[in-house]
């Protein structure tokens, strides 16, 4: 993960991202994260360094480069590491002494809110290059004990996938999810349907 190696350039990266205002901060870093998500082809640096300009930020080309670079490697290693936003502050804290604590709040906030859909659209895109998904099934259910527990009394779904690899063989695959991630991969499946519509 960038930032876990303190160096000069590391530092004066941090401290460009921290002469940012929160908001100039988080919309960088929405971009982004729409980018891993793939809502949008690429990142704009030209409009983000518009957006800089505009605020009073000057910063050069090069700079302005390595801010979004940093950003992005710094997403897709905790992506690829399944981190938490508490375990990325903490990670990017021990790389750098230049953090400010506006920029690090700012992070994990954005990373507590959509972290997850970077990891379900990761996770899709693997699962979607590997086959192609045949059916879904699913059902409500309730556990209600288990061996470690007398009394659960929660609700949650189980999910059976079948899945044609490219040589046509068909494998199932099975999962169970609260009913809130229930919800949100409904909705994803939803969105992704709307979108396939359009192509």
């Amino acid at each position: 993960m960038p930032g876990l190696d303190s160096s000069p350039s590391v530092d004066k990266t941090v401290e460009n991202i921290g002469r940012l205002p929160p908001d100039l901060l988080a919309e960088t870093c929405q971009q982004i994260l729409s980018h891993l998500q793939r809502q949008v082809r690429g990142v704009d640096s030209a409009e983000i360094s518009d957006k800089f300009q505009r605020a009073g930020i000057r910063l050069d080309q090069e700079a302005l480069q390595e801010v979004v670079q940093f950003l992005f490697l710094t997403f897709r290693s905790t992506e690829e590491n399944n981190l938490s936003a508490d375990v990325l502050v903490a990670r990017l804290g021990e790389g750098s002494s230049k953090w400010s604590k506006a920029a690090l709040q700012v992070l994990h906030r954005l990373w507590s809110d959509q972290g997850a859909l970077v990891n379900t659209h990761q996770e899709s895109q693997a699962m979607l290059s590997i086959g192609q998904l045949v059916d879904m099934q699913w059902k409500l259910g309730m556990a209600v004990s288990s061996d470690t527990c007398r009394s659960l009394n929660s609700p949650h779904v189980s999910l059976l996938l079948k899945i044609a690899d490219t040589s046509g063989q068909i494998s199932q695959r099975s999962f169970e999810m609260t009913i809130a991630q229930f919800q949100n991969f409904y909705r994803q499946f939803k969105e992704m349907a709307a979108v396939l519509e359009t192509v």
